[in-house]
C-alpha cells in the first residue's frame, strides 16, 4: 500500500464534467450534482483505511455544507474492484446504505474522470464554488489511518463554508494523504 499527498491547489481550474453510474442506479453528471453554492468532488473508495477512518466526518461536514451552505457533494470510487473486491459497486451500496451517504456515490470504471482531475489518493477532495472553479484540495482534517481528535480542525469544512460565502478558498491548505488509486493495468 502506497501512501500518497495531493498536489496544492490549483485555483480557478474548471470541474471537468462526466456521466457516472451511482449506487443509486441514476447516472450522475456534473450539473446534476452541483449546488448552488459549490461542489464538492471526493475520490474515496471502501477498501481504504484513510477513509475508513472518516466515513462519519465526510457524512457530517457533506450534511451540513448542503444544508447550511448551498453546496452539494459526490463521491466517486475510481479503484480497480478487480484488484479489491471490497470496492465494487455492490459493495459501494452496501457502505452508501451504512454510513447513509448523503450525496451520490457513483463508480468511474473506465478511471478517466479520475485521470481527468488528476486524483491521485483516497481521500482526494477538490471544492469547486458555484462556477465549479477549483478552489480547495486539501485534507478533511488531521486524520490519517486513525480518525484524529474529534475536536480538531475541521480544514475541509472550514473552507468550503469560505467558499460558499466569498467564492475563494483559503490560500494556505494542508493536502490530503490516503492510499494511491489502484489503477487498471494498460
Amino acid at each position: 500500500m502506497v501512501s500518497l499527498e495531493t498536489p496544492i491547489c490549483d485555483f480557478g481550474i474548471p470541474a471537468v464534467d462526466f456521466s457516472l453510474k451511482g449506487t443509486d442506479g441514476e447516472f450522475w453528471s456534473l450539473e446534476k450534482a452541483r449546488g448552488e453554492n459549490g461542489l464538492l468532488v471526493m475520490f474515496i473508495c471502501n477498501h481504504c483505511p484513510y477513509v475508513k477512518a472518516i466515513r462519519e466526518r465526510i457524512v457530517r461536514d457533506t450534511q451540513q455544507l448542503r444544508d447550511e451552505y448551498g453546496i452539494n457533494s459526490i463521491a466517486i470510487m475510481s479503484n480497480d474492484p478487480a484488484l479489491y473486491e471490497e470496492d465494487s459497486l455492490e459493495n459501494m451500496q452496501k457502505v452508501a446504505a451504512e454510513f447513509q451517504f448523503p450525496f451520490p456515490y457513483v463508480i468511474d470504471d473506465s478511471q478517466s474522470v479520475a485521470k481527468a482531475y488528476g486524483a491521485v489518493c483516497t481521500p482526494d477532495f477538490f471544492g469547486y464554488n458555484k462556477d465549479l472553479a477549483l478552489q480547495y484540495r486539501g485534507r478533511l482534517d488531521e486524520s490519517k489511518k486513525q480518525a484524529a481528535d474529534a475536536h480538531v480542525r475541521r480544514d475541509l469544512f472550514e473552507a468550503m463554508v469560505e467558499v460558499a460565502k466569498t467564492g475563494h478558498g483559503p490560500r494556505e491548505q494542508i493536502p490530503s494523504m490516503g492510499c494511491s488509486i489502484k489503477w487498471k493495468d494498460e
